[in-house]
C-alpha cells in the first residue's frame, strides 16, 4: 500500500470533515443529495457517520425536502444498485429474488410503488428514492444496522408519460398495472416476504389513497406492518398538537379542527384525533363533531355522492351548515373557517398556498393562539410559508410544517419523530402486529417531550436518537398491554433497546 496511498492516516472524523467541506462547496441541495447517495453506495459507514454527525443539516438533504427532486431525477443520477426493483414482468420470480443470501439479516423493509410520491404524484421507479431515504433515517435515528434494512420498489409501471418517454428512465416502460393484476402482484410480494423474512417489519410508503388503505387493512394482521403516510403522519400531527395545547392550556376536547385535504394522510390524522379526543373524555359523536374536513370538492358532507371510504366517517350532516354565512354555493376552506372558527388548521392537501391571507386572518380573528400545520411536502407543495402565517396572525400562531423552512420557532412536524421509534419498539417487543394503540402511545409520548430552545413544539433534530429510544420504550410497553409482544421483558427495557442501536464506526 506504500506509494499507492499518501502518508496521511485518515480517521473517521477527518473523512467526515472532508466530505462536509465538499458538500458545502456544491451549488445546490440536489447536487448535495446526489453526492450523499453516491457516498452511501461507496462507503456506508462514512455516509451514516456523516449524517449522524449533523442531523439538522443532513436530514433535509437525505430526505424531505430534497428527496422530492431526487425522485423526479432518480434516473438521471442512478449509478449503482441499492435495494430491489420488483417489476411486474418478474412477478413469478419474487421468491427467487428475495432468496439472495445477502439479504439474510433484513429486519426492516420500506416499500413503495411510486404512485404518490410526496405531493409530486406518480414517479414510477423514481419512487425508490423514498424507501432509500426512509431507511437512512431508520439507521440514523433508530440505529438499525444498514445490513438489516431493505428498500423495495414495486415497479408496476407508471402513468407519468414524461417518465416513460425519458430515454434514461430506469423503470418498466408501461402504463401502471391496476385492478386484479395489481392485487395479485402485491399478494405474491407479501407472501414471499412473509416466507423469507419471518418477523420482519414492513413499512408501506407513498401508495395512492385507495391502495394505501386497502393494503394496510389487508395485510396489517398478516405482517408486522404499518403505513407511514396514514399512521405515521397521524401520530406525528397528533403528538405535535398535544404539545401545542400543553402550551396554550386549552384542552384537546375543546379544540375545533379544520382539516384541508382528506386523502390517506389527512384522513389518518382525523381518525387519530378522534381517538385522542375520545381518550380525553368525549364520546365518538362529540369527537367527530369537532373535526371538519375540506377536500377538493369542498366541505365533506354526507350528501356528496361516491365519497371515498376513508372520508365517509368525516362527513357532516348538511343540516349542520344550515344558516352558515357563505360566499359561494360550494363550501370551501374560507367559508368553513369563517363559520367553524377553528382553533386548529391542518393541511395535507399538497396545494401550495392554500392557506392564504384571507383564510388565516379569518382564523386568527376568532382564536387567540391559532395552531396551524401546513404539512404537505415538499416545500413547493406546502399550504403556506410559515413566515406569512406568523405575519398574518401578528406572531400569535403556533406553526408546524412538514418540511424545514428555517424560520425560528416553527416546528418541523416530520414523521421522523415517530416512525423510527415505532419500528424500533415493535422489533424490540417482537410484536406480532402494529396496533393503533402503539401509534397512540407514540403520539402521546411525543407530546410530552418538550420543545426546543427557539420555541418550537418538539425536541430539536439533534435529539432524534433519544426521541426514537423514548418512543420505542413506550411502543414496546403498549405492545405488551395490547397482547402482541412476544419478547422477554428484559429485552424491552430502555437499556436493552439502546444496546441494540448501531453506531456508525469502523469495526
Amino acid at each position: 500500500m506504500h506509494g499507492l496511498l499518501p502518508p496521511h492516516v485518515g480517521t473517521l472524523g477527518s473523512q467526515i470533515a472532508r466530505r462536509r467541506r465538499a458538500l458545502e462547496g456544491m451549488a445546490d441541495d440536489f447536487h448535495r443529495y446526489a453526492f450523499l447517495r453516491e457516498l452511501q453506495d461507496s462507503n456506508e459507514v462514512l455516509f451514516h457517520a456523516l449524517v449522524q454527525s449533523d442531523l439538522p443539516r443532513m436530514l433535509p438533504l437525505v430526505y424531505t425536502p430534497t428527496v422530492g427532486e431526487g425522485c423526479e431525477r432518480f434516473s438521471d443520477i442512478w449509478r449503482r444498485p441499492r435495494g430491489l426493483f420488483l417489476s411486474y414482468p418478474n412477478r413469478n420470480r419474487i421468491a427467487d429474488i428475495l432468496a439472495d443470501p445477502a439479504l439474510d439479516r433484513v429486519k426492516v423493509i420500506v416499500v413503495s410503488d411510486g404512485e404518490r410520491i410526496l405531493g409530486l404524484g406518480d414517479q414510477g421507479a423514481g419512487g425508490m428514492g423514498i424507501p432509500i431515504g426512509k431507511l437512512a433515517l431508520y439507521t440514523a435515528c433508530a440505529g438499525i444496522h444498514p445490513a438489516e434494512v431493505l428498500p423495495i420498489l414495486l415497479d408496476v409501471g407508471t402513468d407519468n408519460v414524461a417518465r416513460r418517454e425519458d430515454p434514461l428512465y430506469v423503470g418498466w416502460r408501461n402504463p401502471r398495472i391496476r385492478g386484479p393484476e395489481y392485487d395479485a402482484f402485491v399478494e405474491a410480494f407479501v407472501a414471499a416476504v412473509a416466507d423469507r423474512f419471518p418477523g420482519v417489519l414492513l413499512q408501506w410508503e407513498d401508495f395512492a389513497g385507495r391502495n394505501a388503505y386497502d393494503l394496510l387493512d389487508r395485510y396489517r394482521d398478516r405482517l408486522l406492518s404499518f403505513n407511514d403516510d396514514i399512521q405515521g403522519t397521524a401520530a406525528t400531527a397528533t403528538g405535535t398538537l398535544l404539545a401545542a395545547i400543553r402550551r396554550t392550556g386549552e384542552p384537546l376536547a375543546q379544540q375545533r379542527i379544520v382539516l384541508f385535504g382528506a386523502g390517506a394522510a389527512g384522513s389518518g390524522v382525523a381518525e387519530m384525533l378522534v381517538r385522542a379526543m375520545m381518550a380525553a373524555g368525549l364520546d365518538e359523536a362529540a369527537a367527530r363533531s369537532r373535526i371538519w374536513a375540506v377536500d377538493r370538492d369542498g366541505l365533506i358532507l354526507s350528501n356528496i355522492p361516491r365519497l371515498p371510504a376513508q372520508q365517509v366517517p368525516l362527513a357532516h350532516d348538511p343540516a349542520e351548515v344550515t344558516g352558515w354565512t357563505l360566499t359561494d354555493a360550494r363550501i370551501g376552506l374560507y367559508d368553513t373557517v369563517v363559520n367553524v372558527k377553528p382553533t386548529v388548521l391542518i393541511g395535507a392537501s399538497g396545494q401550495m398556498g392554500a392557506f392564504g391571507e384571507p383564510v388565516v386572518r379569518a382564523m386568527a380573528a376568532g382564536c387567540a393562539a391559532p395552531v396551524i400545520f401546513p404539512l404537505s411536502n415538499p416545500v413547493s407543495r406546502a399550504e403556506a410559508h410559515p413566515a406569512d402565517l406568523l405575519a398574518w396572525t401578528d406572531g400569535r400562531a403556533l406553526v408546524g410544517t412538514g418540511s424545514p423552512f428555517g424560520v425560528a420557532g416553527v416546528t418541523q412536524v416530520n414523521n421522523v419523530y415517530i416512525f423510527p421509534g415505532v419500528g424500533l419498539g415493535a422489533l424490540a417487543a417482537q410484536a406480532s402486529r402494529v396496533t393503533d394503540g402503539m401509534f397512540m402511545a407514540a403520539a402521546e409520548t411525543l407530546g410530552t417531550l418538550g420543545g426546543a430552545a427557539d420555541g418550537s413544539l418538539l425536541p430539536p433534530i439533534e435529539q432524534l436518537r433519544a426521541v426514537a429510544l423514548t418512543i420505542a420504550v413506550a411502543v414496546a410497553a403498549q405492545a405488551v398491554r395490547d397482547s402482541v409482544a412476544t419478547a422477554p421483558a428484559a429485552e424491552m427495557t430502555a437499556e436493552a433497546i439502546a444496546g441494540r442501536m448501531w453506531e456508525a464506526v469502523y469495526d
